[in-house]
């Protein structure tokens, strides 16, 4: 059972509104999903967190799409089902093919694999790596 009730457009307050308006014009759709309707029980952290998502997620040194594979891969690492589901639909509408995803599951796997084992054994960092 969800913690918070998520707070449809209609009965946002005005500042909870910009927020709204301002997602549904960056991302060309007419309603806003549950993650920002939840996070309007607190409109400073919806603010705050629309903002950071937005400067973080543009495009620089990486692309938006090698950015939303980093996101999936980290989501599915925390067991994240909503952000595994939103970045999936995301990263498809810049052009992950099945074949991209298989590959970023497939070194996220082998990452939480290899790093577990480094973990257990508590293996020693080498001097090339310092």
């Amino acid at each position: 059972m969800p913690y918070a009730k998520p707070i449809e457009y209609a009965d946002a307050s005005p500042a909870v509104r910009a927020v709204f308006d301002d997602i549904m014009a960056v991302r060309k759709v007419d309603s806003v999903n549950n993650f920002w309707k939840t996070l309007a029980n607190d409109p400073a952290t919806l603010r705050r967190t629309w903002e950071s998502i937005q400067q973080i997620m543009a495009t620089g040194a990486l692309d938006p799409l090698t950015k939303e594979l980093i996101y999936i891969a980290v989501s599915v690492t925390n067991g994240c089902e909503y952000c595994i589901a939103s970045h999936t639909a995301a990263a498809v509408k810049k052009g992950m093919t099945p074949e991209m995803f298989g590959e970023m599951m497939a070194v996220t796997g082998m990452a939480n694999e290899t790093n577990r084992l480094v973990t257990g054994y508590r293996v020693e960092l080498d001097e090339a790596f310092r």
